[in-house]
Formats: structure tokens, sequence, C-alpha cells
């Protein structure tokens, strides 16, 4: 199932971002889906209801009272394939997480059972406040979609976390959780090894040398592949949101990771490598801060070790191996070397100077070069549908099973 033909309650509640939520509806609708709005009180003193009558394909639904059906909560809620909260504001979170039902928007919530999609938008005090916080994490064990909110500007003039995630991320998160009904189970019994994030070599006690890698593609690759019906290994460095059932080795630097990787790999079925591993660390570490005057340090480098190529030297037959390439220039060259060089069945490779592209965006576009076939070139999408693509085609890999790799056509 995608967006086309599918039904969508797209429900709106009372913050600034509400506008925001004329600009998802207008594209949920563009990508085929029927959308069914429901405009809490509290949204209704942002966005004007005859904007959604105009833009959705019915009429916009505001009160449990005020419509022909009877029980329009069951309704919706029955005939939903999806149900998305755009802006969540702390307190419809709230409510949901409780399970109090006190308005249209809460008790559909509370009478379906299709997979629901939260984008939470509020200022950065109440983004932090534990008590949101918590409840996310309830409804994160619940099943729950999170698109999370992010860094900018918020009403008022203050900057900080907390803005609604742009609309276009918003609907891909949508199409991928849809999407992800026609793959489900198509990973079951394989175990998938994924690594994420940027390691940290340190030079003293409190410096370091790393890289701008947030995780997020990694983490996106890791909650695919369970949502797939894989067994999930996640190897990461970063503190982000973590599959259900998911076993997580939390490292630091590129030895620890190497060796957490190198441990887990003989069990793994397929392994991908969507770290940022540092190719270097200093010789040594000094055991005190370096202080400023004493001078520009003298710091010298030593490769650190290279867990793709190890991983290369060790596959066993049966197991699928991904390798990473981000580049700045010559995007296919440099991930067709990778590959030949490193073992990989397949090098995932994206241009990191493209804006919206690699590290620390939500978004991603990448070419996906494969040992046993053509290339994939997935346009600019939400790192989740980057992660669909990317196991997609180790699917391909592994379902067309050839008994020798076929030569990967040299770049031209």
């Amino acid at each position: 199932m995608s967006l086309a033909g599918s039904r969508v309650v797209l429900g709106v509640t009372g913050g600034i971002a509400a506008y925001k939520a004329v600009e998802i509806c207008r594209r949920l609708v563009d990508a085929g889906a029927h959308v069914a709005p429901i405009l809490t009180e509290g949204a209704l003193r942002f966005v004007g209801r005859t904007t959604f009558d105009a833009l959705a394909s019915e009429k916009a639904h505001v009160s449990l009272f005020d419509d022909d059906d009877p029980i329009p909560h069951t309704t919706l809620g029955q005939s939903a394939d999806l149900i998305v909260v755009a802006p969540a504001t702390a307190r419809v979170l709230g409510l949901y997480a409780a399970g109090i039902s006190d308005d249209l928007l809460t008790c559909t919530l509370l009478a379906s059972r299709a997979p629901v999609l939260v984008a939470p938008a509020m200022h950065t005090e109440m983004w932090e406040h534990a008590a949101v916080q918590d409840n996310l994490a309830t409804l994160r064990r619940r099943g729950v979609h999170v698109v999370e909110p992010e860094t900018g500007r918020l009403a008022g003039g203050d900057l900080g976390a907390g803005r609604l995630a742009d609309p276009a991320v918003v609907v891909a998160a949508a199409e991928a959780i849809l999407s992800d009904a026609g793959t489900a189970g198509d990973l079951a019994g394989l175990t998938v090894l994924v690594t994420a994030g940027g390691t940290r070599e340190p030079i003293d006690p409190v410096r370091f040398i790393s890289n701008r890698s947030s995780g997020k593609q990694g983490h996106a690759v890791a909650h695919e592949a369970a949502a797939r019906g894989a067994a999930v290994t996640l190897v990461t460095t970063v503190d982000r949101p973590v599959p259900a059932g998911a076993k997580v080795l939390r490292v630091d630097t590129a030895a620890e990771m190497a060796d957490a990787v190198l441990a887990a790999a003989d069990g793994a079925d397929v392994v991908v490598m969507a770290a940022a591993v540092a190719d270097f660390r200093p010789v040594s570490v000094a055991e005190r801060k370096i202080k400023k005057s004493d001078g520009i340090p003298d710091i010298a480098f030593e490769p650190t070790v290279d867990i793709l190529a190890a991983l290369g030297d060790r596959k066993r037959p049966g197991q699928t191996l991904v390798g990473f390439a981000a580049e700045t220039g010559d995007l296919r060259a440099n991930a067709f070397d990778k590959l030949n060089r490193k073992g990989a069945d397949l090098v995932v490779a994206n241009d990191v100077a493209e804006p919206g592209a690699g590290f620390e965006h939500d978004t991603n576009a990448v070419m996906i070069v494969s040992a046993h076939g053509p290339d994939t070139q997935v346009p600019m999408r939400d790192k989740r549908a980057i992660a669909r693509a990317i196991l997609d085609a180790v699917i391909e890999v592994r379902t067309s099973s050839p008994t020798q790799p076929d030569q990967p056509q040299e770049p031209t």
C-alpha cells in the first residue's frame, strides 16, 4: 500500500504550526490519498475550517456531535489506513498516552487500529519537559510513529528544538509507514547488524576528533529492518530512539565499534555499515587536558581498523554486506572503487555537498551500487524511505542468489 488510494485521517491540533498542516493536507491529496481532516477546537483558533473543506477529500470534522454521523470517531477510526497528527501538541500527546478521549480527535485515535504518525510541535521548554518525553516514550512502545521536530525559529522569535518538521518530511514518513505494509515480514528469520553515528577519537580527556554524522540514516535502517521482521543488532554512537526488541550496543571510538561489529558479524545475515567511522586516530592520548599556554600541540595520527574491509575479508557464504560512501564528487567512481576494494555486495553513496542530503539532515539522496546488478538511483527522500530502498536492494541481492557475483560495470 502507498498513499495512492489510502484513507488518511489528518488530525490538526491547536498550535501555531497548524498553518503547516494546510501544506501537509495538500501534499497528501496530491499523492493520491483520501484525506479526512479533524480539527480540534484549539486548531480552529489558528486555521479556518473552510481551508480544509476546500483542500481535503471531504469536509473537515470538528466535533463529536456536529456531524450527520452519530458516531463519527468510530467511522473515521475504523475506515482509516493511517492517522497523522500534525502538529501534535503536548496536550494531545498526553491525552493519547493516558487513554483519555475528550474530543473527536482523541476519540478517533482510541477507536482505531490503524497505524498512527504524530509530528510534535511546541516550544523548546515544553518539548524537553520530562512529562512530554515520557508520554512520547509510552506512545513509541505502543507502536506510534514519531517525526521529531526540527531545531529553528519558534513563535516569539526564540530559537530551539520544537519546530514542526517540514511538511515534505511528514508526508514522506506517512508514505513509508503505508509502504511498510507491502514489505512486512520479508526479512523475517534474518539477523541484521546495523552501525550508526560518527565515532569520536580522543585527544585528551576533554577533546576529541569526530565528524558530522548524526546517526539518523543508520537508525532509520535499523527501524526499517525491524519493521520488516528482522532480528536487529544496532551498534551506535548516538542517543536516538531504537527499534523495540533490538539488541543495542553503544560505543564511542572506532576501536570499540570494530570490536562490537566483528564480534556480532558472524551471526548476522546482513551487515549494514552506515556509521561514519574515523579513518585516523591520535597515536597517543594526553592524560591531562592540553593547555593553550603550552603552545600548539603536535598530534601524530595512525589509521584505525578498516571495519568494512575486515568484514569483506571474512564474509561467509550467504551473508550480505552493505557499505556507505559519503562523497563530495565523482560519486559512482568512488562507490565502485569502494565496492571492489572492500568486498561489499552493495555500496550506498551520497553527495554530502548536495543541499538536504547527507549528514544531520532528515532527508537524503543516494546511489546504490551493486556487485550483482545495475545501480539504483534514489532521489531526495526522508531517511526512512532511503532505508527502505537500501533493504529492497538487499532483498534483491539475496533473492537473485548468484553462484558467482556479477562483475560490476566500470563507471564511464
